[in-house]
């Protein structure tokens, strides 16, 4: 019998509004068919939350620590990382829940020796239960889940999602971790591709780097109806443009704008045409998902113009 990679789960955590959130992603992974190596939740400087968290916690396998680093998330996974024992280390959003063959995909794919990550399909979960009928599938990546244009079963991929992925040690050996500056931070602008960076670092770094995505690998994530909202969607959109602005000055704009040229150039010329059709035969919503995709990329590209030249000629912290 084949044994499976150890695979540490780590969880990180801000606030003590997502408290339901915490616990039920928490018991999804303890409910796992191929049990977890060790779960860590990894609270970002919140006394209050991680003292509820102990006491709540006492007695059992999963382990509570403090983010060792400047608050936010790639801290976050970086205290996670350095504190796991597992040959493997997967991440799972907080205001999310894994389908019980979540791990057993993640260490089925780390079974060949030259992947060195894999990340899952995340599927949307609308507070208003149904999807709005203006938000196109091709900007799920707005709420955090994954978007029309992804390829679908196994296949390889330039980066995963941070919240539903897992890597090989090593992969940190060589690449180091997270970089911090990019993603969030505890501030309310809504940042994000610090797991974009590190796909590509580490690409860059071990040349023949496998990363693949498995869509059998599903997590629920949560989205709330202040998430729901255009004005939402609009903040997101230039939040990504100014990320993404941040990515191309630690990897270099060829790397960094590589898959989004794809998706810029083939996945959202088609959606909008998709969405006119159906305006055009009168089923609700496609005008609005039209234009939504038309303000999603002139939204993303102004908040990345913006962060270009607000740091011209600056070095990457």
């Amino acid at each position: 019998m084949t044994t499976r990679t150890p695979v540490s789960v780590v969880i990180c955590v801000y606030t003590e509004d997502r408290w339901g959130d915490i616990l039920a992603a928490v018991a999804s992974v303890r409910a796992q068919t191929l049990a977890a190596h060790e779960v860590l939740l990894v609270v970002d400087h919140n006394p209050a939350l991680r003292g509820r968290l102990e006491e709540h916690y006492a007695g059992t396998p999963v382990r509570v620590l403090a983010n060792a680093g400047p608050r936010g998330l790639s801290a976050g996974r970086n205290t996670g990382i350095a504190a796991s024992t597992g040959e493997a280390v997967a991440f799972l959003d907080d205001d999310a829940v894994a389908e019980r063959d979540w791990l057993h995909w993640f260490a089925d794919a780390l079974e060949d020796p030259l992947v060195m990550g894999v990340g899952g399909r995340t599927r949307p979960v609308w507070a208003s239960g149904h999807r709005p009928r203006w938000f196109p599938e091709e900007f799920d990546w707005v709420v955090g889940a994954s978007y029309r244009g992804q390829p679908p079963g196994r296949a390889q991929v330039r980066n995963v999602l941070g919240g539903n992925a897992a890597f090989r040690r090593t992969a940190f050996d060589i690449a180091g971790g997270f970089a911090t500056g990019i993603g969030r931070d505890g501030d309310k602008r809504p940042l994000g591709c610090e797991e974009t960076e590190f796909c590509i670092r580490l690409a860059q770094a071990k040349p023949g780097t496998l990363l693949l995505i498995d869509d059998r690998a599903v997590i629920w994530h949560r989205v709330p109806a202040a998430r729901e909202r255009f004005a939402y969607f609009r903040t997101r959109c230039y939040a990504e443009g100014l990320s993404k602005a941040l990515v191309t000055r630690s990897v270099g704009t060829d790397a960094g704008l590589e898959t989004e040229r794809r998706y810029a150039t083939r996945v959202l010329p088609v959606g909008a045409a998709r969405g006119l059709r159906d305006a055009l035969r009168g089923r609700p919503g496609g005008a609005g998902r039209a234009g939504a995709i038309v303000t999603g990329v002139a939204t993303t590209a102004a908040g990345y113009a913006v962060a270009r030249l607000r740091t011209r000629g600056e070095a990457m912290p």
